[in-house]
């Protein structure tokens, strides 16, 4: 079954084992598509340290994360 083709991917991560090999799987299935990943702060400061280096050395072209807090909390 051919994939069909994807420019583009936005992905909500969290940095766990499953997102960090989604990443490199999506490339390399979808012929290089940039991976965009997406994280929410929620407060969760311990969690997102280092984040973003996690997101880029798994293969994401950028981590975008939106300050959630006030709307969630």
């Amino acid at each position: 079954m051919a994939n069909k083709p994807l420019n583009k991917v936005i992905l909500a991560y969290s940095g766990g084992l499953d997102t960090s090999v989604i990443v490199p799987w999506l490339k390399n299935n979808y012929d290089n598509c940039e991976v965009i990943c997406f994280t929410a702060d929620l407060g969760q400061e311990e969690e997102l340290t280092g984040l973003e280096e996690k997101a880029i050395a798994s293969g994401a072209s950028k981590l975008v994360m939106m300050d959630l807090r006030e709307e969630f909390l």
